[in-house]
């Protein structure tokens, strides 16, 4: 019997987690909450979690793409979340996986069956339009990403709920610069979400405070010669020198490197735990245009 596959979630990895159940002969069903495909991708004004209007990513297409269906050559190398959203589109109907999704369809709970040890089976309850159902399937994929609730350290902000008179909010709300307009505002955390919200604020804001706690590197997408940074350190002769190059000479180019567009120093930046290990580091590293 054809195995029955339920998938949590039409972005991009519920996309691809539907073509791979195809090419290995599942019967694949995805359950997805809003009306259409693109998880966080999809830019809406209010009423569920996705990107802010301005973003872009900090991964060239060239990086990020399918492995079996590369970005059309005309999409630039850094997109919007309107072309990303366009290319999930092509992708979904290039390979005909959109049958396969359930819109308008909430997953009210996933439990083993009462033979889960025998079977492997689970029992999925849905909702939809008001109409509970429940169904058997023999695997789950949950591809609801892990960016669908905000964490606000609120007990780290004593008194904040309730003697501080102004707006506070996570990164999760914020659609765009608009209601900063003549503000002062503090910025905590310096990865990606934070320094593009505090560039973007920083142009309609009084003044704007970004704060950090253990510093990052900044560095740009684009590399020396113009090619998507991502896809030039990428590659197997950067691995071998990280093989074989002595550590000490590792850290220094890596230093040298990164302090070329500014000096880190200079701005309290330099990672406390001082870990260089670029695109797959522990430290964050943060993406200017």
């Amino acid at each position: 019997m054809v195995q029955r596959v339920a998938i949590i979630g039409a972005g991009s990895s519920g996309l691809a987690s539907i073509k791979c159940c195809l090419d290995e002969g599942l019967e694949p069903t995805c359950f997805e909450q809003s009306h259409d495909i693109g998880g966080l991708w999809r830019f809406t004004e209010a009423g569920r979690i996705c990107v802010y209007r301005s973003v872009i990513t900090n991964t060239s297409k060239e990086m990020m793409c399918f492995s079996d269906f590369p970005f059309p050559e005309d999409f630039p190398n850094y997109m919007n979340h309107s072309r990303l959203l366009e290319y999930f589109r092509m992708y979904a109907k290039h390979f005909g996986l959109l049958r396969y999704i359930r819109f308008k369809t909430t997953v009210q709970s996933i439990r083993k069956r009462p033979d889960f040890s025998t079977t492997g089976q689970w029992d999925v309850v849905t909702e939809t339009d008001g109409t509970v159902e429940s169904a058997v399937f023999d695997a789950v994929m949950v591809c609801s990403g892990h960016y669908a609730e905000p964490h606000l350290p609120l007990d780290s902000f004593p008194g904040i709920e309730n003697h501080f008179r102004g707006q506070y909010l996570h990164s999760w709300e914020y659609k765009d610069s608009a209601s900063f307009q003549g503000k002062r505002v503090l910025v905590l955390g310096v990865g990606n979400s934070g320094g593009d919200i505090a560039v973007e604020i920083s142009r309609v804001a009084a003044q704007v405070f970004l704060s950090t706690r253990s510093g990052t590197w900044v560095i740009s997408r684009i590399s020396d010669h113009g090619f998507p940074v991502d896809m030039m350190l990428t590659t197997r002769f950067h691995n071998c020198l990280e093989n074989f190059l002595p550590s000490a000479l590792m850290r220094w180019l890596r230093l040298k490197k990164f302090n070329t567009w500014f000096d880190h120093a200079n701005y309290g930046l330099i990672p406390q735990k001082r870990c260089f290990l670029c695109f797959l580091c522990k430290s964050p590293v943060s993406f200017g245009e």
